[in-house]
Formats: structure tokens, C-alpha cells, sequence
């Protein structure tokens, strides 16, 4: 099983026939999910997405994959083909046709429909590509299959390349409940199909191939989605993800049931939910959805909310409900019920909600109590199914953290695929399909790209430490008036000091250094400014840290008197 490498050099051209598989994002990290394949001096981008901000990194809105590596052979992109409309797949989409706004964009109707109403947003119009399951295109060198694929938004596709390099198939983001509220099952027909043809590189989601058994179906959440609706006594409050276009079908068939109304909540679930009512994707029994002002005249018994934020979000509907700075008021005899997974990173954000919405008095129903959540991901059973139907030649797990790209590896190897043919890689990293082999040749940039207001790559690691500096041990800065002639203090310096503990006299003990290291410098003849701000900074910063244990950012003025 090749590994990734830190000592990996730039990758060298790619061999005359042969096929580039670099991944720039979704390999190490769940999101910002972008593929491109090289070949025949042609680009083939699948998906486009944003990654959402940890803890450690303050202030940053989104992450996007570094285009870097691509960005002077914008030209040579035949197409960006989308796999399925989630943010994580299509978010980084506005940022990449920034750069060059007539590149093809191929995607299923929702999901076209999806990055549309995303684009209006930044005031770009896209060259789109209407595609369905059994279409086949071609897009320069690469002939693209596209194949059904069940997931937790309806119109996943898998795509399947045939290239003069050989014949790739990706999954995208997949799982294969055998009962979905569509029936449009994961098409393994197609997948035995490809592998009788004889796969030659197959990308696995990875996502849950540390969870052993099957992913539950969907229908398996009816019950407990119905008793919700059946006995809650006021008002019923469900949050879910904007795009599970399923999960707000259950929900809305419940309710229906239990004659209560539904109002939606939140912006992009009224767009995305109005957008799955028009293209026939949510049916809507007749008379059902009301806007929020015809909910206040309804008993609170026939009442069902439907909202965003089921992540903890601080801004969306659900977080503003539990922090009581939302119109809906939240209290007793309230049932909210939480419709989602905990993405690893929110749990925190998460419990909070949940513990904000049951001190006003609300029944919280989430997947730790309930049967009321499955993951939109094949487990390992589904994935080794997969393995053993197309019998790939190479095997290269996509989309995870690496612990579950090394778990996607371990099931390849025990159905039989060649250790040495599957291919555990990570962002950046370069793998190439030459004569039937798959192989890791190097490597190319892909570090964080951040958005940060309007400002995208301006954030970088070392301000976001700076943030991290400013938000644990606080901010001094040090005003001095030094004398142009002697390079002394005239009179004592002053200091201004945030988030650093502090008093009247904390600061004494701290001006006899700077004196001294002032006559120091003026003794070696150091009179530039700059040079002067940083030696005071530093004996600061080491007074600090020697007498309080603490490192705060130190900001030194000097001033000529």
C-alpha cells in the first residue's frame, strides 16, 4: 500500500498515454472535495468544494482547495463534472469560474439547479451541462458515463472515464440503501457492467468505512420521525441539513398525516426547498406549506417548523432559537427534533443548541436518543460489495479523514486487490495511471486557501496564529518616545493592554529593561526604528512570559521626541 510521503518532489510531466489523478482537497479532511484528471494534455475537474473552519482557525468563513497547480492551464479544463449538490462538493465552484467563467459545468438537474441559484449569488452565469444517469459525453480526451447513485441529496451520479489511459470510475459521495424514498438505487448493474469492461482505477468514498454492517435506510426513520409527529403536544421544530431533500419529504409526509401545516425557516432552506417543489423533487401534498405568518393563527398543535442549523451553526435558525434571539420563541411542551448527523468538529456547537433549547423547557429528539438519522455514506459491507462486483485493477480511496482512507485501503486488500495497487494519498499528492498501473509520482501545492469576508487567500497560516495569539493570551502594546539624539526613553513608556491580566503597576518591572536594552542599542549604534520596535518587543515579550507565564502578541511604537 504506497503512503503518502512528506520528502515527495514536484511531479514531473506525466508520461505520454499515461493519466493524472491529483487530488487538491477532500483527502485527509472531510469537504473541499476536487479531483483532476490529466490527460492528453486535456484537464477534467470533478467537483468543487468548500471545507468549513475548525476551532483553531478564527474569522474564516470557508476553505477552499488551492488552484495553484492549475492555475496557469485554466485553457486546457475540458469541464468540471459534479457528482451531487452539496456545499462540500460544489461550494468552491463561484471561486474557480472566477478565474475562468466558460468552463463547462456538467451536473443532474438538482444539483445544476442547486449551483445556479449559488452563482446568481456571486452574479456569474455558467455554461451548464444537463446530464442523467446512462448519458454519455465526451469532454475532450475524456469519455464521461454517468451513474445512478443513492446518497442523502436526490441525483447523486457517479462518473465513469475512458481515456486512452484507461477506464476510471468514481463513485462520488455514495451509499446503497436498497429501499430509498425515490427508488433510485445506487445502479450496481452498472458497476458489474464497467467492471466486466475492466475498471483500471476506482475512487471509493471513504466516509464510513470504519463502520462496520450496512447503512440503514432511510424508510427505517419513518417510525420515529411519525411518533414526533403523533404525540408532541405543542408545536414540532425540525432541523435538518437544507439539501436532504428526503429527510424533508419524511417529514413532510408525517406531518401531513398528523394534520399539522409546515413553514420553512432559514434562507437557503426556503430556496432549496422551493427549488426540489419545482423540479418535482419534493412533493408537497396540497395546502401543506404556509408561510410563517399563517403559522401564528394555528394552534400550536398543528404547527411544523422546518429550519436550518442542525450543526450548530451560530448564525442559523436553530442556534438564535436556543439563544432567545429569534422571533420563534422556543419553550415548554415544544418538541424539536434534530434530523442530522454530527459532523465530526460540531459536536461541541452542537450540545450547546441542544442544552439551550431543553433549559426553555423544549423535548430535543436528535440521533443520540432516536432512530431519527442514517449517514448518507456506504458502510463497509456496502464498499467491499463494491469491490468484489468490479474487481478493480488499482484502487485509490477518496473523500475522508485518513483514517478512513486507510480503512477504505484495508477492505480493498481483503477482497483480493494487489497491496501495491492501492493507492493511499493526500491532498496534493500526484498519482499516475501508466500502462495499467497506478502509482504516486509526486506532488503538487495544496494548502488551505481561506475566504474570509470578502477577502479570498488573504488569511494565511500565520495570521490566523496571530488570532489564536490575540484570543488565548491577549495583546500589550508598548508607546515609547525616545530622544533622537541620546536613543533614551523621555519620559515612561505607556501600555495599552487587551485580554492580558493587568493592573496599574504590572507594567513597572518592565521599564527598567526597556531602558537597557535601549542604552544597549544606542551603545552599538542602532538607531533605525524598526530595528529599535523589535528589540523592545522581544524584551517584553520575554518579561512576560518569565514573570506571568504568558505570550501575549506585543506591539511596539516608538516615537521621536
Amino acid at each position: 500500500m504506497s503512503h503518502p510521503h512528506p520528502e515527495l518532489k514536484a511531479a514531473p510531466p506525466l508520461p505520454d498515454g499515461g493519466l493524472r489523478v491529483t487530488a487538491l482537497g477532500g483527502l485527509g479532511e472531510i469537504g473541499r472535495n476536487m479531483t483532476v484528471f490529466e490527460h492528453a494534455g486535456k484537464l477534467l475537474i470533478v467537483d468543487c468544494g468548500v471545507l468549513f473552519p475548525e476551532e483553531n482557525q478564527p474569522g474564516v468563513d470557508v476553505i477552499l482547495p488551492d488552484f495553484t497547480s492549475i492555475r496557469g492551464r485554466l485553457d486546457d479544463v475540458v469541464a468540471i463534472v459534479l457528482t451531487h449538490g452539496h456545499e462540500d462538493h460544489i461550494g468552491g465552484v463561484p471561486y474557480l469560474l472566477r478565474e475562468r467563467s466558460d468552463i463547462p459545468v456538467v451536473g443532474s438537474k438538482l444539483t445544476l439547479a442547486f449551483i445556479e441559484a449559488k452563482l446568481k449569488e456571486h452574479g456569474i452565469r455558467p455554461r451548464t451541462v444537463l446530464v442523467r444517469e446512462g448519458d454519455r459525453r465526451g469532454f475532450g480526451p475524456f469519455d464521461c458515463e454517468f451513474v445512478a447513485v443513492n446518497h442523502s441529496i436526490p441525483d447523486g451520479l457517479a462518473v465513469a472515464l475512458r481515456t486512452g489511459a484507461g477506464l476510471v470510475l468514481h463513485t462520488g459521495d455514495f451509499k446503497m440503501d436498497q429501499f430509498p424514498l425515490d427508488d433510485r438505487i445506487t445502479d450496481l448493474r452498472a458497476f458489474a457492467r464497467l467492471g466486466e469492461e475492466g475498471v483500471d482505477l476506482f475512487l471509493t468514498d471513504s466516509t464510513n468505512a470504519e463502520v462496520p454492517g450496512f447503512t440503514t435506510s432511510e424508510r427505517e426513520l419513518n417510525p420515529a420521525i411519525e411518533q414526533v409527529m403523533r404525540t408532541a403536544p405543542r408545536r414540532v421544530i425540525v432541523s435538518s441539513f437544507a439539501s436532504h431533500v428526503h429527510r424533508i419529504q419524511q417529514v413532510l409526509d408525517a406531518a401531513h398525516q398528523y394534520g399539522r401545516k409546515v413553514a420553512f425557516v432559514g434562507r437557503s432552506m426556503v430556496r432549496n426547498m422551493g427549488i426540489a417543489r419545482e423540479l418535482g423533487y419534493l412533493r408537497v401534498p396540497p395546502g401543506l406549506v404556509v408561510s410563517t405568518k399563517e403559522l401564528e393563527k394555528l394552534p400550536d398543535h398543528k404547527v411544523t417548523l422546518v429550519c436550518t442549523g442542525s450543526q450548530g451553526e451560530p448564525m442559523a435558525a436553530l442556534s438564535r432559537m436556543a439563544n432567545r434571539d429569534h422571533m420563534i420563541r422556543v419553550g415548554k411542551g415544544d418538541t424539536v427534533l434534530l434530523a442530522s448527523s454530527l459532523i465530526p468538529g460540531n459536536e461541541n456547537a452542537i450540545y450547546r443548541v441542544i442544552n439551550g433549547l431543553t433549559r426553555w423547557g423544549a423535548n430535543v429528539v436528535h440521533k443520540g436518543n432516536a432512530k431519527v438519522h442514517v449517514s448518507g455514506h456506504a458502510s463497509a459491507g456496502e464498499l467491499v460489495y463494491c469491490y468484489n462486483i468490479v474487481k478493480p485493477r488499482n484502487v485509490m480511496p477518496v473523500h475522508g479523514e485518513f483514517r478512513h482512507l486507510r480503512a477504505n485501503a484495508d477492505l480493498a486488500i481483503r477482497t483480493g486487490v494487489d497491496p501495491k495497487r492501492v493507492v493511499v494519498a493526500e491532498d496534493g499528492v500526484v498519482v499516475d495511471l501508466v500502462d495499467g498501473r497506478a502509482s504516486i509520482s509526486g506532488k503538487v501545492p495544496a494548502g488551505n486557501v481561506y475566504v474570509d469576508g470578502m477577502e479570498v487567500g488573504g488569511a494565511t497560516e500565520a495570521s490566523l496564529k496571530d488570532r489564536l495569539t490575540l484570543a488565548e493570551e491577549g495583546v500589550v502594546t508598548v508607546v515609547a518616545l525616545v530622544d533622537a539624539d541620546t536613543g533614551a526613553l523621555t519620559e515612561p513608556p505607556d501600555f495599552l493592554a487587551r485580554g492580558f491580566v493587568h493592573d496599574e503597576t504590572t507594567f513597572e518591572p518592565v521599564i527598567p529593561l526597556i531602558e537597557k536594552t535601549l542604552a544597549t542599542a544606542a551603545q552599538e549604534a542602532v538607531g533605525d526604528a524598526r530595528q529599535l520596535e523589535q528589540l523592545i518587543a522581544r524584551a517584553v515579550a520575554n518579561w512576560a512570559f518569565r514573570t506571568h507565564r504568558r505570550r501575549p502578541l506585543v506591539i511596539p511604537v516608538i516615537i521621536d521626541a
